[in-house]
């Protein structure tokens, strides 16, 4: 049976870049010697392929078992031209929401004011914005494949479809053990001059990242597993004779089983690649079941012309700048706890689905006096509790046992830290009791840094580790010569509880400077942000406390204030100087969530954050809560917008997006925009007929859902144009 195991639970790797904030330097005359964590993760460059097979063989047996390749029984339940359109006459317009200013994401629609490109349901449209018709389509996959997922970059007259569908499909074969699908994410360049149409593509096995693009140069994040032919299960076989199996399978494969393929297609020929044994670095341990390699692609220049790089690592999220590539991951997660294999596989019965850290349970818990009413901003606002404000202008010292800020952290033995070798598992056929309970290591995060001011393949240059893990690609922000990062560390024992902390390390070594501990005590983070030399952290499990902390001295950086309301914010967005909008839900006091929220935060002085003015909407959601490209904040106007869901609402009433109006001291709902009724649709993935994204082109509202798009007056939201997508 030929398979390409993906390692259990996939991980997300998101890919950021170019620094947008700017601030007073890091300060601090008397910050003590770093202390660099380098270690056992340095990365090495193979000599060649005899060097990366002998340790891709060894490190992969020792994360094989009898269930496959790093997956544990459990993980089976958890399953052209470059010329600038001409804008001048259409005035300004909005673009994707990203974190770092200069640095484009992919996103499901962009506009360069003149048009507006959206890649819906499998097919490209581009969308004249001044008669408001659609001026061309591309049809990018077989229509039985509209549940594609794809995103798009714009560059002048050529745009790229990231076609990313999720990489390897997980399914159960006869004899319950895991087989995943071919797919594979694809990306097309396309030529948007007249008709759409396709210049070029790269296909390749794995599973899609995420993609950034600077200027005209795309960087693309790809994640592979070792494509190894393990045996066939025999019905009777012991569990050591299958573990047997499969470790002689893994140290017999060949190093084309590991290396990374992919295809590029042009001029109506395919050309096979395969990365280069010399393009691969690899850190100290490893697992040897996942790969991450990054693509270069110019679409301006000659497509997939740039060789690629890979690293022997698992990858959590990727954040770059200008200037370097930023690629951390965190061991801990590839962790399998040993466990007792049957004689006889059979399939495993459904368990509680484990504890997701990022997306903690609300747990409710007594809580302390009832906090003072804030007046809500506006009458369809329901009216919200806050507790108090600091009592004085200054943020009183917190007790050592609480927030500690340090200079230097206590160093963790790398033993403890780096191994990432699974426990090998050899029971006995007639073992029946459990296995002695493992220890898991620390949870840590590690970075890579890369370089990539020149041209070409990113160029290796540092590494470190921090505590914890991330939250997301927000939790990262390089600023002054110093990389800050946000994780929450918990401890796997039965009575550990979780903390959260923030992390300065120098960006040219990845030494630690300093550190604040102690934040959200039993918390999970929820959201980041940095802005300059300041830094917002929201933790919850009952209530939010919003931290502010003062980042000026890498060498002790401090939470100089903290301001707890209900509910709590999952996404920060700035919004001018000294004000922050938060994106969430409202819950009780208990921790239950009510419905979506957004709030107005003054922050202008850091020692006493306040809640000037929020806004809930009782038994909604919305996408911007997970996925910030869904939110849209126009500062030239103060309006705000996002799509709204209802709970229990019937999809073919249609759709709405809620638009707000932020002042410097208020919210004001303006009303929402909703999507004409749809029929109900009895097709295997139905399109989506909710609002998904808002754009703001002159006077205008466009807002785009899988089934068409709608133009709003941007004052008064009245009805301009539907245009459906047929």
């Amino acid at each position: 049976m030929r398979i390409s195991i993906r390692a259990a639970g996939a991980v997300a790797v998101a890919l950021l870049a170019t620094a947008c904030v700017s601030g007073g330097s890091g300060g601090g005359s008397s910050a003590p010697p770093a202390v660099n964590l380098t270690g056992k993760i340095q990365l090495v460059s193979y000599d060649g392929c005899d060097d990366m097979l002998a340790g891709l063989r060894a490190a992969t047996a020792r994360n094989v078992g009898a269930w496959g390749i790093g997956m544990p029984p459990m993980a089976l339940m958890e399953q052209a031209d470059g010329r600038a359109a001409d804008t001048a006459s259409v005035g300004s317009y909005s673009t994707t929401n990203v974190h770092e200013a200069g640095v484009d994401e992919p996103d499901l629609v962009k506009t360069d004011g003149a048009r507006v490109v959206v890649v819906t349901q499998g097919v490209l449209r581009v969308i004249d914005t001044a008669t408001r018709k659609v001026t061309g389509e591309l049809r990018l996959v077989p229509k039985e494949q509209n549940w594609m997922p794809a995103d798009l970059l714009l560059s002048g007259s050529r745009a790229l479809v990231l076609m990313t569908h999720g990489g390897e499909i997980m399914a159960m074969d006869s004899i319950a053990r895991v087989r995943p699908g071919p797919l594979g994410p694809k990306y097309v360049l396309v030529d948007l001059t007249g008709k759409p149409t396709e210049l070029a593509s790269m296909s390749m096995s794995g599973s899609h990242v995420d993609a950034r693009m600077v200027g005209t140069t795309v960087r693309i994040v790809v994640k592979s597993a070792p494509d190894i032919a393990l045996p066939e299960l025999k019905p009777n076989a012991s569990g050591a004779d299958v573990l047997a199996a499969n470790k002689a399978a893994v140290e017999s494969a060949p190093i084309e089983a590991w290396l990374p393929k992919f295809e590029v297609k042009a001029d109506g020929v395919t050309t096979p690649h395969t990365v280069k044994c010399e393009n691969v670095s690899h850190p100290a341990e490893f697992t040897g079941t996942s790969l991450l390699t990054v693509h270069t692609l110019d679409l301006n220049g000659s497509f997939a012309s740039v060789e690629p790089i890979s690293v022997v690592a698992d990858g959590d999220t990727v954040y770059g700048t200008k200037d370097s590539l930023y690629v951390t991951s965190n061991p801990q997660f590839w962790f399998m706890p040993t466990m007792p294999i049957p004689d006889v596989v059979s399939t495993p019965t459904a368990q509680a689905p484990t504890h997701d850290p990022e997306m903690p349970t609300l747990i409710p818990d007594p809580v302390g006096s009832v906090a003072p009413e804030v007046q809500p901003s506006h009458p369809d606002a329901e009216k919200i509790t806050l507790s108090p404000a600091p009592p004085t202008s200054v943020a009183p010292e917190p007790a050592p046992s609480a927030v500690q800020s340090t200079a230097v952290p206590e160093t963790v033995e790398p033993s403890a830290v780096q191994s990432t070798a699974v426990p090998e598992v050899v029971p006995s056929a007639a073992q029946s009791t459990a296995a002695p309970e493992a220890t898991p290591p620390p949870e840590r995060t590690e970075i890579h840094r890369f370089d990539i001011t020149a041209p070409g393949s990113p160029r290796y240059v540092s590494s470190g580790s921090v505590p914890g893990r991330l939250l997301n690609q927000y939790s990262l922000s390089e600023h002054a010569g110093h990389l800050r990062i946000a994780t929450t560390d918990t401890p796997r024992t039965a009575n550990g509880k979780s903390e959260s902390a923030v992390y300065i390390l120098k960006s040219d070594t990845l030494a630690q400077v300093g550190s604040v501990t102690g934040l959200g005590k039993d918390e999970q983070i929820y959201s980041v942000r940095f802005i300059g030399d300041l830094g917002y952290v929201v933790t919850f499990r009952q209530v939010d406390p919003l931290y502010a902390l003062d980042l000026r001295d890498p060498s002790a950086p401090k939470v100089t204030g903290e301001l707890k309301i209900t509910g709590y914010s999952a996404y920060l967005h700035p919004a001018g100087p000294g004000r922050l909008i938060g994106v969430g839900q409202e819950a009780t006091t208990e921790g239950r969530q009510t419905g979506t929220q957004v709030s107005l935060f003054d922050v202008a002085d850091p020692t006493a954050p306040k809640a000037l003015s929020r806004f809930v909407q009782e038994k909604s959601g919305s996408d911007a809560e997970w996925d910030p490209h869904a939110f849209l904040y126009w500062p030239e106007s103060g309006l705000a917008m996002m799509p709204l869901m209802s709970w229990g609402d019937n999809w073919s009433e249609g759709s709405s997006a809620l638009v707000l109006h932020i002042t410097d001291t208020q919210i004001t709902k303006l009303g929402t925009i909703k999507h004409p009724k749809v029929a109900q649709q009895a097709e295997f993935a139905p399109a989506n007929p909710g609002i998904r994204r808002c754009l703001i082109i002159g006077n205008t509202i466009w807002t785009v859902s899988d089934l068409g798009l709608k133009i709003n007056d941007s004052t008064t939201l009245t009805d301009q144009t539907w245009l459906p997508f047929t």
